[in-house]
């Protein structure tokens, strides 16, 4: 990632809105199309819900820090925190031609996000997990 603008909050999701304004903004400054940032902001709302919701234990004050920067016209988002080890695309995609009723519960999130960006990218390093997302504007 070039040089990123950075913006740490509590994981609480009180903070969303605080998240979105910061994802608009560098978007907007670099162009980006209403479907772009609506694609992004959507992808960081799901990604955002689910640190503050499963992350951390109950009781533990957890974080969230957004890395995010555009480089040759590629938009990069990097949402790290140092709840409990997951990744969320060991998970299969979810069968979508199935009715609600049959299919599994979970997974429709992450899947939505990885048909939306461009990449997706997980890792988990020095104690964090690290989703980055790309999307071209």
């Amino acid at each position: 990632m070039a040089e990123a603008k950075v913006l740490k909050v509590p994981a609480k999701l009180e903070k969303l809105d605080e998240i979105l304004d910061f994802a608009g903004s560098l978007l907007e400054a670099n162009g980006a199309s209403v479907q772009v940032c609506t694609q992004v902001r959507m992808a960081l709302e799901e990604l955002y819900a689910n640190v503050t919701l499963y992350a951390y234990p109950k009781g533990e004050d957890g974080w969230v820090e957004i890395r995010a920067d555009v480089t040759d016209g590629v938009a990069a988002f990097q949402i790290i925190d140092a709840g409990k080890p997951f990744d969320p695309l060991a998970k299969p995609d979810p069968d979508i031609l199935l009715s609600g009723e049959e299919r599994a519960i979970g997974g429709l999130g992450i899947y939505m996000v990885k048909t939306m960006m461009d990449e997706v990218e997980y890792e988990y390093s020095g104690g964090c997990n690290r989703l980055t997302l790309r999307k071209k504007i």
